[in-house]
């Protein structure tokens, strides 16, 4: 038992007895005087945790100096006189509670502070946007409570993911700490845990962490201080493969803009060059590329029979070309230049190559002239064989035998009394 007493001696009048208050008050105790008597009373029915008491003496026309367990403050005149404000932040997992962010000492006859203290705890559920941060078990460093639901959300840039460092985890045999990868329960589990462990990381795949804590409700809380203590941060993304860079005399083609596992790179080169090493390389699941980057080295292209050598400036008069980059177009022809004009050897090669289109279609009039005569020589044999059967001559031609009204003569032809004059 511990009793306060606002004097020098047992017989002072009592602030605090923890029979009839479990807890101090959050805003502390203030003494009349310039003592405190302190009574503490123990019996054999077993250990306890214990206390810790802070007392601080002051001067007469200022407010005494604030105090926030896990938490700190920032004030305007540090010997707090009349007027002084004093603002108050917790520390990394602790929320503000029961009292005002900012308070100052007023009143010159009897200085004091306007609001109470605040107190920083670490309460149960919440949502933290911060880059980096921490999550208590409710009441931590103190034994949480029978019976909780907790739900905390942690979100981070779009572009990153979540990093947890797991530092302390003592729960009890019926309490269970989950961790899903998302904003919500639905979302796919991370990790969930009961019992001790030591400490440990988990990486999530998104921006998005839920953390949800539940505590047996008919069991007790255990032994002291036990609870988790969680350090989240934002951590580049690992679901893509590192970027590829350009190859020289080439460029590369991708099947989708994030380099994520299943993608495909699709290397080229420009016309003179040929790739050396593969053209395709995959993204796999391990995040690591299929194989070396390729390169673009300069070839020797052979064409058909040609009086010019591959080494000679002129070679090739005419490429064939590639599927194009956007960003390459072709030179102009050597045949373009004043050269043409000045060396003639050009032209001998130009009339001894032949004709690519013209070869091609000489052959097309071949292919149909062929059949066409094939069917007509078989239809005039046809013809033939029945003309030789009926006995009627093979051809009449009509120029070649008689006119078929040559036996009529003029007489007869106007031999009619419709057409006689008197």
């Amino acid at each position: 038992r511990l009793i306060i007493r606002n004097g020098n001696n047992m017989e002072a009048p009592p602030v605090y007895d923890s029979y009839e208050v479990e807890y101090l008050p959050i805003e502390g105790l203030l003494s009349t005087g310039q003592h405190f008597f302190l009574q503490l009373t123990t019996d054999s029915s077993g250990a306890a945790a214990g206390m810790a008491l802070r007392y601080e003496a002051f001067e007469q026309g200022h407010c005494y100096e604030p105090f926030v367990k896990y938490g700190n403050f920032t004030a305007s005149d540090p010997r707090y006189p009349v007027g002084t404000t004093v603002e108050f932040s917790c520390d990394p997992g602790y929320t503000l509670e029961q009292g005002s962010t900012i308070i100052e000492c007023v009143d010159p006859s009897d200085p004091q502070w306007n609001e109470t203290e605040p107190a920083c705890r670490a309460v149960c559920s919440g949502e933290l946007t911060d880059t980096a941060g921490v999550v208590l078990s409710p009441n931590w460093p103190e034994p949480y409570g029978k019976g909780q639901d907790c739900i905390w959300g942690l979100h981070v840039e779009e572009d990153k993911r979540v990093l947890l460092d797991v530092r302390v985890l003592r729960l009890g045999t019926g309490d269970v700490l989950t961790f899903y990868d998302g904003d919500d329960l639905t979302a796919r589990v991370l990790g969930q845990y009961t019992g001790t462990r030591g400490r440990f990381k988990l990486y999530a795949s998104t921006a998005d962490v839920t953390v949800q804590f539940q505590s047996d409700p008919g069991s007790g809380t255990g032994a002291y201080r036990q609870g988790f203590v969680i350090h989240f941060s934002e951590v580049p993304r690992n679901d893509t493969c590192p970027e590829l860079p350009d190859i020289a005399n080439g460029w590369k083609t991708s099947s989708q803009p994030e380099l994520l596992h299943g993608t495909v790179v699709t290397y080229h080169c420009y016309p003179g060059f040929q790739l050396s090493g593969t053209d395709l390389l995959m993204c796999h699941w391990d995040l690591t590329w299929s194989g070396d980057l390729p390169t673009c080295e300069r070839g020797e292209w052979h064409p058909p029979a040609s009086p010019l050598p591959v080494t000679h400036p002129w070679w090739p008069l005419s490429l064939p070309v590639p599927p194009a980059h956007p960003s390459f177009s072709l030179p102009p022809s050597p045949a373009s230049y004043d050269e043409f004009y000045s060396n003639r050897n050009l032209d001998a090669v130009a009339k001894a190559v032949p004709s690519g289109p013209a070869l091609e279609g000489t052959n097309v009039a071949i292919a149909v002239f062929l059949p066409v005569l094939v069917v007509a020589l078989l239809i005039g044999g046809v013809y033939l064989y029945f003309s030789k059967i009926q006995g009627k001559p093979a051809l009449q031609l009509p120029l070649a035998g008689s006119h078929p009204y040559d036996h009529i003569t003029v007489e007869s032809a106007f031999d009619n009394p419709t057409y006689e004059t008197g």
